[in-house]
């Protein structure tokens, strides 16, 4: 049977209202399910899954045992070279030993904050000196430290003055700076922090031209 246009328009109208209909039942559904979602145990949205995904790499693991050995033992050793260099003043006479003592305390100064605050991210104990530490002694013999000073070289640098500083000054921070490139190599061979083998490397890097440096210096003097 043919049907008009005009006498279908009504049936059309109720079939578009009806759906209309339960159009907005499922939409109501779905919001009222939403609803619950934010409020269940583990379900968040919005902000907080942000803050996760954007969690800093020292706080989400990707550390080692030898990131955290380097960090705890380069800090005590940093910590002496920067007395060493803070001695020169008042005492050193050659304007390069004076020259390289501001540069390493420039240099390792904020090296120390940063691996003190690596250690706190990482839930890991550290110290701000090498006798605060368990196990940790200056000189041979109780360090694992290489290239640390002993409490009687550290008199004896205290002590001197005038050329006779600089020498001992550069002689004993050659030691050290050995030391603490020995230190670097092992945390680029065997750490996983890319932060701590990115510093372990400019250790290596800085301390081998210091040596370099200090080495030219002894030949003069």
């Amino acid at each position: 049977m043919f049907t008009s246009p005009r006498s279908s328009a009504p049936r059309r109208a109720l079939a578009a209202a009806g759906t209309a209909a339960v159009l907005a039942l499922t939409l109501a559904a779905c919001g009222s399910g939403d609803s619950k979602d934010s409020s269940m145990p583990g379900m968040h949205h919005g902000s907080g899954s942000t803050a996760s995904a954007s969690a800093s790499p020292s706080s989400t693991g990707r550390f080692n045992n030898a990131d955290v050995t380097f960090a705890q033992q380069m800090i005590p050793h940093h910590q002496q070279a920067v007395e060493m260099a803070q001695l020169a003043d008042g005492r050193a006479s050659d304007q390069d030993v004076k020259d390289l003592a501001a540069a390493i305390e420039k240099a390792q100064d904020p090296e120390i904050s940063t691996m003190r605050g690596w250690l706190k991210s990482w839930g890991k104990p550290g110290s701000s000196t090498a006798s605060g530490m368990p196990g940790m002694h200056h000189g041979a013999g109780g360090t694992d430290m290489a290239g640390m000073m002993s409490d009687e070289h550290m008199t004896a640098l205290k002590a001197a003055q005038g050329a006779a500083f600089d020498k001992m000054f550069a002689q004993m921070m050659i030691d050290h700076h050995e030391g603490a490139i020995t230190m670097a190599e092992d945390e680029r061979k065997s750490g996983r922090s890319a932060d701590a083998k990115r510093l372990a490397g400019t250790v290596i890097t800085n301390q081998t031209a210091e040596i370099a440096k200090m080495n030219r210096i002894l030949d003069r003097l």
